[in-house]
């Protein structure tokens, strides 16, 4: 069963920007490549318990389990080692990667309280968008009861647009609820 967002895109997407950036080839049209959602946990240096709570939460939302990154040099100042855990971070591609846009655009920002749309302005200049989520209580999968603490997240959706105006149409195209 192929993702419904993909299907989507094939049908009602990629025409109307082969149409408005005048494009010859379906290969050429900008898509979603990957995304990425990062947890970083700077106060995992004195509680190591915090990690475990990251990865699971992370493992629901994505649905597939999150790399544990480690600090690649030491700082005193934070009182950091190199080689501990500092975050977690997971990939996403093919119909999960649409699986979970799905769900963060129709279901998980709706949740966000006085949310009024996103801001267009987080475009990389290449076509790539991060938008930043102050706690993972937004999305369903998560149980509200087991949440030791909020933890915030990096969602970056990298896509094949070649600049910020193609990323942006493609977005929109897809049901990103960008702010007017």
């Amino acid at each position: 069963m192929a993702a419904r967002l993909r299907e989507h895109y094939n049908k009602t997407v990629a025409p109307v920007l082969m149409k408005e950036f005048g494009y010859t080839n379906v290969m050429a049209l900008p898509r979603l490549d990957k995304i990425s959602i990062n947890i970083g946990l700077g106060e995992a240096t004195q509680n190591a318990k915090l990690m475990d709570g990251a990865v699971n939460e992370l493992t629901q939302i994505a649905g597939q389990k999150p790399v544990v990154t480690k600090a690649t040099k030491s700082i005193a100042a934070f009182k950091l080692r190199e080689g501990m855990p500092i975050g977690c971070m997971v990939t996403l591609r093919g119909d999960r990667m649409y699986e979970f846009f799905d769900r963060l655009v129709n279901v998980a920002l709706p949740r966000v309280r006085d949310f009024r749309g996103i801001s267009a302005k987080s475009f990389d200049g290449r076509g790539n968008y991060t938008l930043g989520v102050k706690d993972q209580l937004i999305f369903p999968e998560i149980d509200y009861s087991k949440v030791d603490k909020t933890k915030g997240m990096n969602i970056c959706i990298t896509t094949t647009a070649k600049t910020d105006r193609e990323g942006l149409a493609l977005l929109k195209g897809m049901g990103m609820p960008f702010r007017s």
